[in-house]
């Protein structure tokens, strides 16, 4: 088998993992044993460089905020794999990096960093704090929908200028497009203290968002989408720390039952929506796959991941049961850090470390939670 045509798995969190330090050996081991029981390699569609073009928020930001706003991401984000900050809200990389390592493609470059790439393989449009609704401000889907549209109008026009390395019609037509947005839309509104039922009520008109960007993208020749719902909301240290509750507000595991219920009614209207184009779409694919299944199950079964506080942040400030400071957050003066290596599911109370992200990744590659049970390579040529 070429190397070539090989797709790694996220595997290669392995390598990080073997720099633990000594106190977080058996988690190591538990690690281990959860990604040796996949395959290490599968074989790839990819003949040619894979593109991938990327919107969303914070769960795929690869550095988009930094370089559109200069906004500074410190360390210790980026401190397990990457060294330094990379702009990425983790300890290391994100499922979005996993999964262009499992095609062999570079990271993702923000398409508003202006130094350092050719974007060869794509773009990233995706900003922490993005969300659909309102339309027309920074960075909303539709916003970074009209960047994408000028990205693409440029490139072409340097390609039949005689540019080279740029994408050209073929590689817009085969590329992926990824989508993974609408978790700040509830988010937001919950913390504008809206009831239950009038977030809801939201729902509808960010799934109407949704439909535009992706019939957007298939209207300048798109047709591979891959669609993230919502994981679930209510149980992010930051959300259950900031909201004055009772037991009746939390379910069994301790998380928040409106605001997951909430993700649950906006992911069953994101499902309906993707089947919805694949009949309106004849020639395009669209997957959707189930995050919050994926990550509800950290939850639910922590201790088969080993993650012993899957409610509590490793960057924060406070310390248990959240570890959670609106005041003090993670890489801002004051804020406290778990040792390299410990277990932990969530990395600043709103994002995931690298740990969890890799075995989300791993996940959505075994296809048992994407509709259709599609390989995420589908797309390659």
């Amino acid at each position: 088998m070429s190397k070539q045509n090989q797709c790694l798995m996220p595997m290669a969190s392995l390598t990080s993992l073997s720099r633990l330090s000594t106190p977080t050996h058996f988690f190591t081991l538990t690690l281990l044993f959860v990604f040796l029981s996949l395959p290490l390699t599968v074989l790839c569609r990819c003949t040619k460089s894979p593109v991938i073009f990327n919107f969303g928020d914070s769960n795929s930001d690869t550095g988009g905020l930094v370089a559109g706003l200069g906004f500074p991401v410190n360390l210790p984000n980026g401190r397990t794999f990457f060294g330094r900050s990379t702009g990425r809200l983790s300890d290391g990389r994100l499922v979005i990096d996993f999964l262009c390592q499992s095609v062999n493609t570079s990271f993702l470059s923000p398409y508003l960093d202006s130094v350092g790439t050719t974007f060869s393989n794509g773009a990233n449009f995706a900003v922490v704090g993005s969300s659909t609704l309102p339309k027309y401000v920074p960075f909303a889907l539709n916003v970074q929908v009209l960047q994408f549209l000028h990205f693409k109008a440029r490139s072409l026009e340097l390609v039949h200028a005689g540019s080279g390395n740029l994408i050209d019609d073929e590689g817009f037509r085969n590329a992926l497009y990824m989508i993974d947005i609408g978790q700040n839309d509830l988010s937001d509104s919950f913390a504008k203290n809206l009831s239950y039922a009038q977030v809801v009520k939201k729902i509808p008109s960010i799934i109407t968002e949704i439909k535009n960007a992706i019939q957007a993208v298939y209207s300048q020749g798109g047709r591979k989408f891959w669609v993230h719902n919502s994981g679930p909301l209510g149980c992010l240290p930051q959300k259950i720390s900031l909201v004055q509750k009772t037991s009746k507000d939390l379910d069994p595991y301790g998380c928040l039952s409106s605001y997951n219920a909430a993700a649950k009614l906006f992911n069953e209207g994101l499902r309906h929506l993707c089947q919805e184009l694949r009949t309106a779409l004849r020639d395009a694919t669209v997957v959707y796959v189930d995050i919050y299944a994926i990550k509800y199950d950290f939850i639910v079964n922590s201790s088969k991941y080993d993650f012993s506080s899957p409610l509590m942040a490793c960057c924060g400030f406070g310390g248990p049961p959240y570890n959670y400071n609106i005041k003090v957050t993670c890489g801002q003066p004051g804020y406290q850090v778990c040792n390299v290596g410990s277990p932990f599911l969530s990395w600043d109370g709103i994002h995931y470390s690298e740990a969890a992200n890799s075995i989300v990744t791993s996940k959505i590659l075994s296809t048992a939670y994407s509709t259709p049970r599609i390989a995420f390579d589908f797309f390659c040529q």
